[in-house]
């Protein structure tokens, strides 16, 4: 269970993240404070809130020297994530490092 809710809590992280980046676009040369006040840029803060509940409910038993590699899963999903909504390219070398980043979570967590 732990590890169920440590990839969710990633996830949510992750699609925070492309949620901010729609808001950004969704902004265009607007200025930023006007430019943030769109849907997108509050279902990224409600999911961000969502996600920090999760974490202190993780963080009660699970700690934090395990729980926060789980934190590296972003840096593998957010790109992966840009390049199906956005279309952001990817190359040899972020493979290379979701393979370093995906063995150093299993590292950690076993």
């Amino acid at each position: 269970m732990r590890y169920v809710q440590l990839t969710a809590f990633a996830f949510m992280l992750a699609c925070g993240q492309i949620l901010f980046k729609k808001a950004a676009l969704a902004a265009g040369t607007r200025p930023f404070l006007i430019g943030i006040q769109n849907g997108w840029t509050f279902a990224a803060l409600i999911l961000y809130g969502a996600a920090t509940a999760l974490w202190i409910s993780i963080l009660r038993t699970t700690p934090l020297s395990q729980a926060y590699p789980f934190a590296a899963l972003g840096f593998v999903i957010v790109p992966l994530a840009a390049y199906l909504v956005f279309g952001e390219p990817i190359d040899a070398r972020y493979v290379l490092g979701v393979v370093c980043i995906v063995a150093g979570i299993l590292l950690t967590s076993t």
